[in-house]
């Protein structure tokens, strides 16, 4: 599941800079493939926070979802030629995600069945029915 699109890229930084990061044969357009091989990284790392805290995939991507894969997918496709300002991004991303990850910041998406109080993972059965008493009839 991929939180950020090619348009949630572009809006943030620009399609030279998208062209710039992608464009590994010189060919002048952003290279799809490249873009997308760094969202699904993005999105990755992403989900590891969330394991276990909410239900994947989401339904909706949640605005702050976008942020975070924007700034860690432009950071790894930076890679070593990463300004202090990308890499700052990607440390603040990656310090939102914990917060996340610890409750601080929720997300208003559906929890993970093992967050949710009381489910621990098990099923329990709830009937409408008053026990039965099976005592001797008399």
């Amino acid at each position: 599941m991929s939180y950020a699109t090619l348009a949630d890229m572009s809006v943030r930084f620009g399609e030279a800079a998208l062209i710039e990061l992608t464009d590994r044969t010189g060919v002048g357009h952003i290279d799809m493939s490249v873009l997308d091989e760094a969202l699904a990284d993005a999105a990755a790392e992403i989900e590891g926070y969330l394991t276990g805290r909410y239900a994947l995939p989401v339904a909706v991507v949640p605005p702050l979802l976008a942020r975070i894969a924007c700034d860690i997918a432009r950071y790894r496709l930076a890679a070593e030629r990463a300004s202090e300002e990308m890499r700052a991004r990607y440390e603040d991303a990656r310090k939102m995600l914990h917060a996340i990850a610890d409750g601080r910041v929720r997300l208003g998406i559906a929890p993970a069945l093992s967050a949710v109080p009381g489910a621990g993972g098990s099923l329990e059965v709830v009937t409408g029915h008053r026990p039965r008493d099976w005592g001797v009839i008399q």
